[in-house]
């Protein structure tokens, strides 16, 4: 937050203490839910999803999108979180970098987008054009392990560096793991570019077609 935001929120802080409000302590209130109190049905992970209200972001959305593909799906792909265009349709692959993501998945992989499993790490749209805090993370966090402890994934395929780094907690560069396999759990991640950063980057679009092998030489 840079020095005019702290000001502006200081002047607003002190214009609610002259209208006769009182501060008190802080409270957090993105509570993480364990992961052993979820339940072992997709079915039931999908409804507290829809359901959840642990962070501010529910009150901003038309919806949570859980999830979308084949629960027993080898592959993988996780994006960082909502897109304002998946939250204003309820639907998944939508806008230019869905339908390029819908297009790697049959062009170059062969295969059905029903054939494999599309989440989010956040499960919801973020505010604004902002990216999802750390606590609005958190709160998601226990549904995204347990979705992919539950599907069993063989390939995790990140969509960016932001997914990437929810994911493995790396905050280091993207580009030296880009493409790269990576143990994880019982699966493999491969980080690939997000494919809107690829429909504004097109020059990108070589890397991301040797990534696309990459990881289907690893379904074989």
């Amino acid at each position: 937050m840079d020095s005019f935001q702290n000001l502006a929120l200081l002047e607003n802080l002190y214009r609610l203490k002259s209208l006769g409000y009182t501060y008190v302590d802080p409270i957090t209130p993105n509570l993480q839910t364990p992961l052993n109190s979820l339940p072992d049905s997709l079915a039931e992970i999908h409804q507290n999803i829809a359901q959840c209200f642990l962070c501010d972001l529910s009150k901003s959305r038309r919806q949570s999108m859980s999830g979308y593909g084949n629960v027993k799906a080898q592959l993988m792909f996780v994006d960082a979180y909502v897109s304002a265009a998946e939250d204003e349709s309820g639907e998944y692959y939508v806008g230019r970098s869905g339908m390029m993501l819908r297009d790697m998945i049959e062009k170059v992989l062969n295969l059905n987008i029903e054939e494999v499993f599309f989440t989010h790490a956040v499960k919801c749209k973020p505010f604004g054009f902002q990216n999802p805090s750390p606590s609005e993370y958190s709160s998601c966090a226990p549904f995204l392990s347990k979705q992919i402890e539950l599907i069993k994934p063989r390939l995790i395929v990140p969509l960016g560096a932001d997914a990437y780094r929810m994911l493995s907690g790396d905050h280091g560069d993207f580009e030296r793991v880009r493409g790269e396999i990576i143990p994880y759990g019982d699966s493999q991640l491969i980080p690939m570019h997000h494919p809107l950063y690829l429909v504004r980057n097109p020059s990108w679009k070589k890397e991301a077609m040797r990534d696309l092998q990459t990881i289907k030489s690893q379904l074989l």
